[in-house]
């Protein structure tokens, strides 16, 4: 149902942290998921602390679905003074292809505790159903 696209992803995170970039910002990092399939819907968390959900952006394109997101600065006042800054701000981006067979016209959105949750349905002709065969004997039920 998902396919992986993030095959340096975490390189990308270890020179992040290894090279600078925490605490200003910075070009778009992927944003870490877990996906799972839920009876007849398909799941994809998303880890995004820190980030409001109005600076959150959900789109699909030909069954590519596209998350950004953008972390604010805090709002300071104008006496304070940074001590440490190690929470990477600016752009967040994750890109994932998605199988023909769910529904991406019924996607739900819910955002709760820094976690973005994606609910896709899958679609009515990929469930699985029964087909009925009839012949000279009796009848029976074959799984399709």
């Amino acid at each position: 149902m998902l396919m992986r696209t993030d095959q340096l992803g975490e390189f990308d995170r270890l020179t992040q942290r290894l090279f600078g970039g925490a605490g200003t910002w910075t070009r778009p990092t992927v944003i870490p998921l877990d996906g799972y399939r839920d009876g007849d819907q398909f799941v994809i968390a998303f880890d995004l602390p820190g980030v409001a959900s109005d600076a959150i952006d959900i789109g699909v394109e030909r069954n590519v679905l596209t998350v950004k997101a953008e972390r604010r600065p805090l709002a300071l006042s104008a006496d304070a003074q940074c001590q440490v800054s190690e929470r990477p701000l600016g752009a967040f981006a994750r890109q994932v292809f998605l199988s023909d067979a769910l529904d991406t016209e019924h996607i739900e959105a819910s955002y709760h505790d820094g976690v973005l949750v994606l609910r896709i349905p899958v679609r009515e002709q990929a469930k699985p159903r029964k087909v009925q065969v009839t012949g000279a004997g009796t009848p029976a039920a074959i799984n399709a």
